[in-house]
């Protein structure tokens, strides 16, 4: 696919999506806003498509907002304001909310918007060169809808420094701090990418996209009654599953479970 997103998605259903301007350092406007939303859409419910890899072109994963975007939308009304803010915000809750495994694979300049793709998908991977920035506040703004998943990401003791500073941070930074999983060297991305995919291939699919919501519906409620209950509820809905059952049964009975060519 040309433009501003290569779209790919191999014989296993593995999808990859690579951000496509790299002369732009992978500066995102709303075309490839758009792009990406559409492209989400699809993986989310192409049967075919067991999980997804996000990585950027050249030298850098993502530089942010794009100058010349930036530059038409400091001329737009209110509501065109409002509706562009939107859309951004539609792309971050639907690569938060995949319900198939994500992996960002990270390299060079990572700034703003770039930092909350980083932190919406499942499992971040980032090279020792890569360099992060939540610089919004330089500009006289705040990264507002990117917001919600770093301080996930990173808790809201961290954000009060690097949402208010602006300042770069190191990969080593990133993965002390929990926006990354993994720091490794620049030729060996593409090796841990694979070792990544194997491993999430040995599980389920539904038991992934459950245990993906599983966290959703758990994350910072109170350990009560109320979500004993709902725990105990899932689990005896997953084993009664066929997934479930399969997945016992072959575990039981030594052999691959239908889901993984092995």
């Amino acid at each position: 696919m040309n433009g501003p997103i290569d779209f790919r998605i191999d014989g296993l259903g593995i999808a990859t999506v690579t951000l496509d301007r790299a002369d732009l350092h992978n500066a995102f406007d709303d075309a490839m806003i758009t792009g990406l939303i559409g492209i989400l859409a699809k993986v989310a419910t192409d049967a075919e498509i067991s999980l997804m890899v996000l990585q950027g072109r050249g030298k850098s994963f993502s530089a942010g907002a794009d100058l010349n975007w930036m530059r038409r939308s400091a001329a737009y009304t209110p509501d065109q304001n409002l509706a562009d803010a939107q859309d951004l915000a539609r792309l971050m809750h639907a690569l938060h909310t995949m319900p198939k495994p994500t992996i960002a694979l990270v390299q060079g300049g990572v700034f703003g918007g770039g930092v909350g793709l980083v932190a919406c998908c499942d499992i971040a991977i980032a090279t020792t060169d890569a360099k992060f920035s939540l610089s919004e506040v330089r500009l006289g703004l705040i990264p507002a809808v990117i917001s919600p998943y770093v301080i996930e990401a990173i808790g809201a003791r961290q954000a009060r420094r690097y949402f208010q500073t602006g300042e770069i941070f190191t990969a080593e930074t990133a993965h002390r701090i929990g926006l990354v999983h993994e720091v490794v060297a620049p030729d060996a991305l593409h090796a841990t990418r694979d070792a990544l995919i194997a491993a999430l291939q040995r599980g389920g699919p539904q038991a992934k996209a459950s245990a993906k919501a599983l966290i959703a519906e758990v994350a910072d409620r109170p350990i009560d009654p109320a979500l004993i209950a709902r725990t105990a509820r899932l689990i005896s809905e997953r084993r009664a599953s066929a997934e479930g059952r399969e997945g016992l049964a072959a575990f039981l009975e030594k052999r691959t479970p239908s889901w993984r060519s092995d």
